[in-house]
Parts: structure tokens; sequence; C-alpha cells
């Protein structure tokens, strides 16, 4: 049957409006690439389960949001997916487009199902009528305006600012002639006809399509994802603008240029596509529903994580280690970064006394913070927070050094320009090219000189009153669940990457301090632990550190294992008297933890060869970053310590029992927990939908803009993950499974707070992220359900809250 086309009366400005927003917030957000953090790339489907998500991003994408079926056949058949993990995924999925039973669902999975498609788009049907790739030449002329307006220095040419996104897209667009060229006649007259203002231009654009109004959150997430990592990175400034209380319009500017593009393509071509258009139109105008292939690939990634979860089980059952009475001789605060229990694992078995824990690694100081000799100001916190310190590096007694470096570093900007500038580059290549040659074989056999991640002693700036330092403190050592036994010397470890040409080096270094490395915050910690003051006024509220207790600073180097210890930011004559005892252990646990990560680098043959890749600028993968990661655990050191998790969990110390009223548990819950889950589905967009969640391949990427990255000269932004950060070449590095989280706490407390904050119960009602508690024995005894509800972990009833930890209590 043939649909014709209805032009339709422009639809209110509040309806566009309402539906540019909702598409808006289903695109997750780019940080730029000098503080590249993770992020859920599925951020605006988590209010639905996976089968729903994959529906809607196959209509507007064509993305599958699961592997390939023979990848769960690979894990059936060796038996990491067993019947019993088949079965219980298959009894949570929709029953309408389940399977009937086991045997159905594995007939399903010995075939490969039907390839899903996107709906078509005015530049596809137009592409296939003309002959003329519209899609990618939109992709290339749309790259080609949003590298300049986007630009934060990069460019030797600004581009013109003072307006909106729209009206300064619409003033470059009617000078460039390439649409018109490629065959779009009349595109520069039909922009400059576009009527002033983003809803009066998308209102236009939407009634010339003729999409109803239940058409327009569809198409408008459609046309949005088409614009990639410049979309992404709209929404990033719309996300800083609202953490600051304001407002930002560039992602709804963006949505108009492109359905401009769409509006311009539909008048040239409408008789040839005008059938095509409405059909789609219409689909559009209808939720998305999952198909039963969508369903089934869910079931079986269902039941892939339930495998893991099985082994993480198994692990955590077994008897724990014996732990040493008495004082420890050394303890040490690392990030919750899955990188670092390798290095804490090894660096506890080099004795009894040692023990560990894991915090959020900007632990508890929310700071923007003012490098030294800089003015920027770099924000040194989850991105979901807002700082609450402001700190700075140096101060009076540097004063000259720091001069000395702004002006070395104007000098370098000035030479840079210079060689890179139109005038001159040619003539700087064939008169200085022969004078980097040196340069060029140094790098080529990894002697580059490697960065430091120093600077120094960092301040409060403005300094805080006493109440103000000692309540920080107090806090912090608390939601650290570190208020007694404390040892002779404790290490606040935070962490970086040293790494050399790579363009996503911040993507390696803290996620929770906002893609920097975290020695500032360690080092501010530690400052302000080692007051005399503060800890005479912590003694006031329960919390005695020892006289002889020093707190050291110190930057846990993740590609080499090498730990810097910051002994020039301690009070005078506070030096520790067992400092090299201490040094000594921190470099055997170096030496094992480079040894267990060779097993898993491609071409590292020993430890040597892991410290040689951070100083080689063709290493495209220096480390694995996070790869890997499947759970979180919430619980004290003794449940995880000595287990082999193989760098594959987040380990955040917690004892419930020190938490009256369950504050730090909702702490845990609502913002080290979330961070992971971006992280995790991060990794997890990356692998299984890397066209569409990827950056592609290392080897072909442009910075652009000083933001992000290409693939080639031309097309989209790229956001997310390389392949090289997900793939050894041979196979996956990373194994696509969403996060198991382990909490060791009372049901009813965990429910309490689910109960309060609806965004982080969607995350475990749709299956986002998996939940567990652990029983009295450190057990994964309890499985969160959904809708408040639990289940033995062996699949036994409900029980009653309290149950798990009736016995304790």
């Amino acid at each position: 049957m043939m649909i014709e086309i209805v032009h339709s009366l422009p639809l209110s400005h509040e309806r566009v409006r309402a539906a540019s927003d909702a598409a808006g917030r289903r695109i997750p957000p780019l940080w730029p690439l000098a503080s590249s953090v993770a992020v859920n790339p599925f951020l605006g489907h988590t209010g639905g389960p996976l089968w729903v998500a994959a529906a809607q991003l196959a209509r507007a994408t064509g993305a599958a949001v699961t592997m390939p079926r023979n990848w769960y056949r690979d894990r059936i058949s060796f038996g990491s997916i067993t019947d019993e993990d088949l079965r219980e995924a298959l009894a949570d999925a929709p029953a309408e487009l389940r399977p009937a039973d086991l045997a159905a669902l594995k007939a399903a999975s010995g075939s490969e199902g039907l390839p899903v498609r996107a709906v078509p788009t005015v530049a596809s049907l137009c592409a296939d009528v003309s002959g003329t790739d519209w899609p990618s030449l939109i992709a290339d002329r749309f790259t080609a305006w949003a590298a300049g307006y986007f630009d934060e220095g990069q460019a030797h040419w600004a581009a013109p600012s003072g307006g909106s996104a729209l009206a300064l897209w619409r003033s470059w667009a009617i000078h460039d002639l390439t649409p018109e060229i490629a065959g779009l006649s009349g595109f520069a007259r039909h922009v400059s006809d576009v009527p002033d203002g983003t809803l009066s231009a998308l209102a236009r654009a939407t009634a010339k399509l003729g999409l109803s109004p239940d058409a327009l959150e569809s198409y408008f997430h459609q046309m949005l994802l088409s614009l990639g990592g410049w979309a992404q990175y709209a929404r990033y400034r719309q996300w800083q603008s609202e953490l600051a209380g304001g407002s930002d319009g560039t992602v709804r500017d963006l949505l108009a240029i492109r359905v401009i593009w769409e509006e311009a393509l539909f008048t040239r071509y409408e008789e040839r596509i005008g059938g095509a258009w409405a059909a789609v139109a219409a689909e559009h105008a209808t939720p998305a529903q999952p198909t039963r292939d969508q369903v089934i690939d869910s079931i079986l990634q269902d039941a892939a994580e339930r495998g893991q979860q099985r082994t993480l089980a198994a692990t955590l059952a077994d008897a724990p280690p014996a732990v040493a009475d008495g004082r420890p001789v050394l303890q040490a605060a690392f990030c919750i970064d899955v990188r670092s229990e390798v290095f804490r694992r090894a660096l506890e078995s080099l004795d009894p006394g040692i023990r560990t824990l894991g915090f959020a690694g900007f632990f508890g100081l929310p700071a923007a913070h003012r490098p030294f000799a800089s003015d920027i100001e770099e924000r040194r916190l989850p991105v979901l927070l807002n700082p609450s310190l402001h700190t700075s590096s140096g101060g009076p007694g540097v004063a000259r050094a720091d001069q000395t470096v702004r002006v070395a570093a104007r000098s370098r900007r000035a030479w840079g320009r210079f060689r890179q500038a139109a005038v001159s580059s040619f003539a700087f290549v064939e008169a200085a090219g022969p004078l980097y040659l040196g340069k060029l074989v140094s790098a080529s056999l990894g002697l580059t000189r490697t960065p430091t991640l120093g600077e120094p002693a960092p301040r409060l700036d403005p300094a805080l009153d006493l109440s103000s330092r000692v309540a920080i403190a107090s806090n912090v050592l608390r939601a650290m669940s570190l208020t007694r036994d404390f040892a002779p010397i404790v290490l606040l470890v935070g962490h970086g990457a040293n790494v050399v040409n790579n363009p996503h080096a911040s993507a390696l270094h803290c996620g929770a301090c906002g893609g920097y490395s975290g020695e500032v915050n360690a080092r501010l910690l530690a400052r302000l632990l080692n007051e005399a003051e503060v800890r005479i006024a912590l003694r006031e509220r329960s919390l005695d550190v020892p006289l002889d207790t020093v707190f050291v600073a110190s930057l846990h180097d993740t590609t080499t294992d090498e730990v810097t210890l910051y002994i020039e930011d301690l009070p005078q004559k506070a030096e520790p008297q067992d400092l090299e005892r201490v040094r000594a252990w921190l470099a055997a646990a170096g030496t094992l933890a480079r040894c267990e990560r060779a097993l898993r680098l491609p071409r590292a043959s020993d430890g040597r060869s892991v410290v040689r890749r951070s100083r080689d600028w063709a290493e495209t993968r220096p480390e694995w970053g996070l790869a890997g990661c499947s759970a979180f655990i919430a619980a004290p050191r003794h449940r995880t310590a000595g287990r082999p998790l193989g760098g594959r969990a987040f380990l955040h110390e917690y004892e419930w029992r020190q938490d009256t009223g369950f504050g730090v548990l909702e702490l845990i819950l609502t913002a080290p927990v979330v961070v992971a889950s971006w992280i995790s589905l991060q990794y997890y967009g990356s692998t299984v939908a890397p066209e569409l969640f990827g950056c592609g391949n290392k080897l072909l990427h442009n910075v652009t803009g000083g933001i992000g990255v290409l693939e080639g000269n031309s097309g989209p932004l790229r956001g997310g993950l390389a392949r090289q950060s997900v793939h050894d070449g041979e196979r996956y590095a990373h194994e696509p499974l969403r996060l198991a989280v382990c909490i060791e706490a009372p049901l009813e407390a965990i429910t309490d707070i689910l109960k309060r904050h609806a965004e982080v119960r969607a995350l475990f009602d749709n299956r986002w992220l998996h939940l567990f508690a652990l029983d009295q024995d450190g057990r994964m005894a309890w499985r969160y359900a959904g809708d408040l509800r639990w289940t033995s972990a062996a699949g036994a009833p409900a029980a009653a809250p309290g149950a798990t930890f009736r016995a304790a209590v």
C-alpha cells in the first residue's frame, strides 16, 4: 500500500522542546580528551531492560547491543554457561517473547537470528535514489564546521563566536558550496530562509517532513545519534552547565542543524522518496518493540553474567586467609579501581602485618584544583559532584619558579604554532626535519623521557578553619572505615598512568578524580591528617589516631606499577623510621604485579617489558586500563584478601557495624557504585557495539579540536574506547559482562536506600547492574530480584528483610 506524506502545520514549540530534550537525555556526554572519564553509553536507556534498549537503538542505528550468538555458544560448550544459568535467565525474561523452555532457548542459540536494521533517514533514502552518499557528506560537512566551533585551542584560527550554535552554523553554511556541487542545489538559500530560533527551525522542518507529535522523540534520537561524538560533546556541555545550576541549548541547536539538512534533502527529492518516507514517519510514531531475537540475545547475556557470578561466589566462599592479630605494620589506602586489586594483593603477600583498603580515589575531597604555573581549574572529583573545595599548587614560596615555567610554556606554544602554521610548516619540515631524527630514533627505541606526574605540594586555597578541616578528616576516615588499629605508616595511594603519544592518556588516570591522576587529593588529605590540631580535635569525635602514626601521600603508576612517595610533604621531623622497609615492600609488590599483568598483555615477556611499554610511542596497549572489570565489592578487606580476583573487581572498604544510620552505605550505592557502572557499561558498549559506542582503530585516529578523535580524516567525532582497549588482536581482553555489585550489609538497609533513590534502583531493577548481599560469612547469599524483592542466590524463596544478618545483629 502506498503511503503518502502529508505536510502538517508546525507543531507547538513546547511539543518540539519536550521531544528534543527527551531525545537529548538519551545521548551520553563525552568529556574532552584532557579530562576524559568513562561514561555509561546507555545513560538514557536505563529506565528499561536491555531488550528495550536493543529495540530503540536498533531502530535508530541498526546496532546490536549484545555479542554475536557464537560468543554465547562457545561459553555454553565450554561450560562457563550452564543449563541452570540458562533456566534462571529464561525465567526472568518477558513471557510473551521468550522461548517456551530450555530446549527451545538452546535451539535458538544455535542460529544467528535475523539481522537488525535501522529505519532509513531522509538522507539515506535520498542516497538510494540519487547515488550520492548524503549521510557521509553531511557527517563530513558537519565535522568541518563543528571542529572549529567547539575547538579548545588546537586550531590556529579561532572560529567566530558570540551566538548560538545554530546561528553560527547558518552563517557558515550559506558560504559552503560543497552541498550545491554534490547536487543539492539551493541549499544555501534554504539555510538562509530558515526561521530564526532553534524551536522555530525545528517546528518548520518537522512540519515539512510530516512528523506527528508521537514520532518526534524517536526521530530526534536518531538524528542526534547520527552526529556521533559531536552530540555527545554538546551533551557534556549541557551536563556541566546543569551541574552548576544553569542550562545549555547546544544539543537542541545541533539537532536543528541535522534536521535542516533532512528538510533540504526532502524538498529536493520529495517526489522520489515521499512514499517511503511516509512509512518511516509512521514507524517513528509507534513505540520500538523488541523482537524475539533481541529478547533471546538478552537472555543469553544474562546467562553469561550468571555464570561469572557463580564463579565469583565460589571465590568468595573459599576459606579466608588468616589475619594477623595486633597493630598492622603498614596500612595502604588505594583507589577502588580494579588495577589496584593486583597491586594490593601483591603488597599484602609480603608481610602478614600489611593491610590495604579501598576507597574512591579522590579521597573524599571534591576539589577544583589550579595546577602549578596554570590558571586553569581542574575538577579533581567524580563528575557526578560539584567541587566544594578550591586548591592550588605552589604559593608565595615558589612564585619565581611559577613565572619561569609559564614563560617556558609560552615559548613552547609559540614554537609549536610557528612550525605548524600555514606559511612556515612546509619550509620548517624541509629545513629542520633532519634535526628531529634523534628524537625519532629515541622514541622508536622506547628511550623517550617519561613525563613526570608531580608538582609542588597542593594546598587549600582559600584555607579552611579548624572545625571545617576536622569535619572533613572525620567524615573521610569514617567513610573509609579507617577508625581504629592505625599502623605507624598509613599510605594514601592515588593513581595515574604514565604513557607517551596517547591522545586518550587521561582515560587511564583516575575516574574518581575527573580523568586526572590522584596525587593532588592524596597529598591534600595526608597533609590534613598529619596536622597536630586536627589530630587533637579528632579525639573528641572518638577517632584516636596514635601520635606515632604518619600519613604518607603516594602515587601508583598503573602502567609501570611503580609507587612515588611524597615524603617532602611531611611535617618537619615526621619522617617515619621504617620508610626504607616500606620502599622495599612497594618495589617488591611492583615486581609481582608487573609479572601478573604481563600474562595478559600481548608481547609482554616479563615485568621489565611492562615498564618499557610506557615509554614506547608506538605502543597501542601500554596497559589494559579497566578491561575485565566485572564486580564491585563493598565489604571488609578480609572478605577478599588473598582471593584470586585477577584485577577484575572494584574493592571498597566497608564495615556496616561502624556505619550508624547507614549514611556511608547510601554514599557508596549512590556514588562509587554509579561511577563503577559507568566504567563497566562503557567497556560493555565499546565491545558489543563498537561502531556506535567505540572510537575505532587507534592507528587511524586524528585528534580534532583538542576534544576527541576522528577515525581517519573525516566523519563524525568518535567517543568510547578504541578496539585496542578491549581486544588484543586475537581475542577480547574484556568480557562484556554487566557488573555484579556485592554489599555486606543488612538487606533492609540496602532496600531502604533503593526506595529513596529511584535512578539507582532502576539500574538494578532493569539489570544494568546485578545486586547481591553478602551474609555474615562473606558469601553471596542473596540476589536482588527487582521491585525491592530478594531471593536466595541459589534460587530459594524470597527472604525476609534482615534475615541475612539476623545471627549477627
